[in-house]
């Protein structure tokens, strides 16, 4: 079982990730651009590509699910109850790639 602090800490370990407030939710940003919200004090929400939320929710059903927003499959949410570290640390690399800039990526 992972806490929100846990997320957290993993979150705002990535190269210049910052946390700043989204909607009334904390969400986790690299050169402004968010990677990950904390949905609630038992989800995060990851935002890594299509294939990647499929290949999450595949491999971990129990504790990953598809998140749509409107007709766009958006993210993956993690269920930090169920969710090993090293699951949503791995995640949240990909997805904090994704949304990096080239220079922090090399």
């Amino acid at each position: 079982m992972l806490s929100p602090e846990q997320a957290r800490r993993i979150a705002l370990a990535l190269p210049e990730a910052v946390e700043l407030d989204h909607h009334g939710r904390p969400s986790f940003r690299v050169a402004g651009r968010i990677f990950a919200t904390l949905w609630d004090e038992h989800h995060m929400n990851v935002m890594i590509d299509e294939p990647g939320i499929h290949t999450a929710v595949q491999a971990a059903p129990e504790i990953c699910e598809e998140v749509w927003w409107g007709k766009r499959l958006a993210a993956v949410r993690v269920d930090l109850r169920w969710a090993p570290e090293e699951l949503l640390a791995g995640l949240l690399a990909d997805a904090w790639e994704n949304k990096a800039p080239e220079r922090l990526r090399r």
